[in-house]
C-alpha cells in the first residue's frame, strides 16, 4: 500500500544546513527536511575488485562496502511501511469487505541498500500526527529475521510481521526474494489479511543508473470473508513494455472476481469492474494500441551497466474506471538524498532529549550509520567494521558458554490467522523499561 505522503507543505520556517524547524506551539513536531549532508556519490569507490567474487551468494553473507549503503537500518527502512498509513485508515472507515480491499496494494521500495541491524538492534516511531507508533526488532542474525508492530493510535487497526529477505548479488544487480509474512488487522471489522511481498530486483548497483523492478505475484487474503486480491508484478520483459506494470484482481472465496486493478506501482492504480475490463481488452488485442518499445542495443561488457529501459507510456485508462491510488511526487532534494521522500528523511532524525526516552539499542543511536548521515564515510566504515566485529566477538562467547541470544519485544511463535511460524509482540514496550537492554554500539 504506497501514499507518499509530503510532509514539507511550507517552507517558510525552515532553517539552518539540515533543514531541521523549532516545533509548532501546539507541540506537534515539526521533522527536517533534508539531511545534514548530500548523499556520496559511487563514482569515487571502485568496488567492482572486491564484488566479482560474490556473484551468485547471499548478500546476508558478505562483507558490503559501505559505499553501497544508504544511512538508515533496515529496520527503519521497514518503518516505509508507515509512510502509507492514510491507506490503512481509509480502510478502516470503509463499510463493505470489497471496499476495504480496493483501497490499495503497492509497496515502493526505493534503490539502496540499508544497513544490516545488529542482533538485539531496535526503532521505535511514533507518530501521532500520522495516528500510529511503531517498534521493531532484529529478532535474529542468521538468518537475518527483522520483526515488527504497529498500532493506530484510534485503535483501528494492528500491523506486524517479521521479514526474512534473502538477497543475492548477480553481479550487475541484487535480487531480493522475500520471505514472512504481512498481517494487517482491521479491529473495527474483526477481519485479518496477510500477503508477502514481490520480488525485487535493483540493477546497476556498481555502475550505471540504479533501476528498480518488481516481478511475482502478491496474493492478499481476507481471513474473515475468504475474498483474495491477486496482484501480478509484470518483470520489465526483453523491449521494458512491461515494466512497472500491476495487473490483478479481487475475487470473493469461490474464485469469482469482483473487480479488476490494474496501473502501475510508480505512478497509479485504478480499478473497474470485471466485464468492462474483458471488453477492453478484447478491443485493445484487436486495434494493437501499444506502439513497440525499440530495444536499445549495446555492447556487454564485463562492468558494463544494464540498459535503464525506455520510459513506457502511461497505462491506458479503461472508460468508467475509479483512481484507487497515486503517488505523490519527491521533493526536490531528493536525488542528493538517497531518493528518499519527505517521511524517510525524518526516520534518522535524533531530536533533543530523545537519548532519555530511547532505549540503548534504537538504530538512531549506531555511530555508522549517523557518520554516513552526517557525511564522514571514513569515520562511518570505522564503525561499522568496529560493530561487526564486536558482534562476532559476542557470538563466539555465547557459542563457548552454551547460551542462547533472547530477544526483548517480540517471542517466536505462530501467526494465528495463517499458523505459520511468526515473531509476535511480547508488549510492554512503551512501559519504557530498558534497564536489561544490551549494549550493542
Amino acid at each position: 500500500m504506497t501514499l507518499l505522503i509530503d510532509l514539507d507543505s511550507s517552507n517558510s520556517s525552515r532553517t539552518g544546513k539540515s533543514g531541521e524547524r523549532p516545533p509548532r506551539e501546539n507541540g506537534v513536531q515539526k521533522h527536517r527536511t533534508a539531511l545534514p549532508a548530500p548523499m556520496f556519490t559511487r563514482s569515487d569507490f571502485s568496488v567492482w575488485s572486491i564484488l566479482k567474487k560474490c556473484i551468485g551468494l547471499e548478500l546476508s553473507k558478505i562483507t558490503m562496502p559501505i559505499a553501497f549503503n544508504e544511512p538508515l537500518s533496515f529496520l527503519q527502512r521497514i518503518t516505509e511501511y508507515m509512510e502509507h498509513v492514510y491507506l490503512i485508515h481509509k480502510a478502516a472507515l470503509q463499510p463493505q469487505p470489497l471496499e476495504r480491499m480496493q483501497v490499495g496494494s503497492c509497496v515502493w521500495w526505493r534503490p539502496g541498500k540499508p544497513f544490516n541491524p545488529l542482533l538485539g538492534e531496535t526503532y521505535e516511531l511514533v507518530r501521532e500526527d500520522l495516528g500510529f507508533r511503531f517498534i521493531s526488532e532484529q529478532v535474529s542474525h542468521h538468518p537475518p529475521i527483522s520483526a515488527f508492530y504497529s498500532e493506530g493510535l484510534s485503535q483501528d487497526f494492528v500491523f506486524h510481521g517479521s521479514i526474512y529477505p534473502k538477497l543475492k548479488f548477480w553481479g550487475k544487480s541484487v535480487e531480493a526474494e522475500p520471505r514472512g509474512t504481512i498481517t494487517l488487522e482491521l479491529l473495527k471489522h474483526g477481519e485479518a489479511y496477510t500477503w508477502t511481498n514481490p520480488t525485487c530486483c535493483v540493477h546497476n548497483v556498481i555502475i550505471g543508473k540504479l533501476w528498480i523492478e518488481q516481478y511475482g505475484t502478491v496474493e492478499i487474503l481476507n481471513h474473515r470473508t475468504g475474498d483474495k486480491c491477486v496482484l501480478n508484478f509484470r518483470p520489465c520483459g526483453l523491449f521494458g513494455k512491461e515494466l512497472h506494470r500491476v495487473e490483478g484482481h479481487i475475487q470473493d472465496k469461490n474464485k469469482k472476481k469482483l473487480f479488476m486493478i490494474y496501473g502501475k506501482w510508480t505512478e497509479c492504480l485504478w480499478g473497474i469492474d470485471p466485464s468492462s475490463y474483458e471488453s477492453f481488452k478484447k478491443q485493445e488485442r484487436r486495434g494493437d494500441h501499444h506502439r513497440k518499445a525499440r530495444l536499445i542495443a549495446s555492447e556487454v561488457a564485463g562492468d558494463a551497466a544494464d540498459d535503464v529501459p525506455m520510459a513506457q507510456e502511461t497505462v491506458p485508462v479503461i472508460p468508467g474506471s475509479r483512481l484507487l491510488w497515486r503517488v505523490n511526487s519527491r521533493p526536490p532534494n531528493s536525488a542528493q538524498m538517497y531518493n528518499f521522500t519527505s517521511f524517510t528523511v525524518s526516520l534518522n532524525e535524533l531530536q533533543s532529549g530523545m537519548e532519555k526516552t530511547l532505549p540503548p539499542t534504537d538504530c538512531r543511536l549506531r555511530p555508522d550509520i549517523r557518520g554516513m548521515e552526517n557525511g564522514n564515510m571514513d569515520l562511518a566504515s570505522q564503525e561499522k567494521e568496529r560493530l561487526g566485529e564486536e558482534q562476532r566477538e559476542a557470538r563466539k562467547e555465547r557459542a563457548k558458554e552454551e547460551a542462547e541470544w533472547r530477544t526483548r519485544w517480540f517471542r517466536l511463535g505462530d501467526n494465528p490467522h495463517t499458523g505459520t511460524p511468526d515473531w509476535l509482540y511480547a508488549g510492554d514496550y512503551f512501559e519504557r523499561n530498558f534497564s536489561d537492554c544490551p549494549d550493542i554500539y
